[in-house]
């Protein structure tokens, strides 16, 4: 881990509170779109809205918020592999950028395409996405609010390692 000054260290902090704090207000955005048109709003107005919110917001900030995230990883005392909370954070921050670009935002596209004539089950896809991907990103908050379980094995220096007791780990 390189040093970096503190003005460096909160200014990445900052960058990525405001893109992760933008792509989970998109994502509660995505949300209420895909609960009005389930409670009678027009999909041919509400869901070419919901696909430029994704295309134009929503890809790029949880894709400003990985790159951010890691590189704020690599640069402060977190490390990426240091801390269980941190490791954890990255897995479902890719995890859930992965969704976004590769099914997300393809589904996006074709209800904004579609209008109304996209499948009901489609639609409650359109709804089910962002209150998962909601749900991930309060996760990852409290990850980070909290900083759960400690180091890494492998960041624990091997001197402060308990000794596996006999008969445990062997293979």
């Amino acid at each position: 881990m390189t040093r970096t000054r503190p003005t460096t260290r909160k200014a990445l902090l900052t960058l990525h509170l405001v893109t992760s704090l933008g792509w989970l207000g998109t994502d509660l955005v995505l949300l209420t779109l895909g609960v009005a048109v389930l409670r009678g709003a027009d999909p041919a107005t509400v869901y070419p809205v919901a696909a430029l919110v994704g295309t134009v917001l929503f890809a790029p900030l949880s894709i400003l918020t990985w790159v951010v995230g890691v590189v704020s990883a690599l640069l402060t005392p977190w490390g990426l592999l240091r801390y269980r909370w941190v490791l954890v954070k990255l897995l479902i921050t890719t995890v859930m950028v992965v969704l976004v670009l590769f099914l997300l935002m393809p589904n996006l596209r074709a209800a904004g395409d579609l209008g109304a004539a996209l499948p009901p089950r489609d639609r409650a896809d359109l709804v089910i996405a962002p209150a998962v991907s909601t749900s991930l990103m309060i996760v990852a908050t409290v990850l980070s609010t909290y900083k759960p379980w400690g180091r890494t094995r492998r960041a624990v220096p091997a001197a402060t390692r308990r000794p596996t007791p006999a008969g445990r780990g062997a293979a």
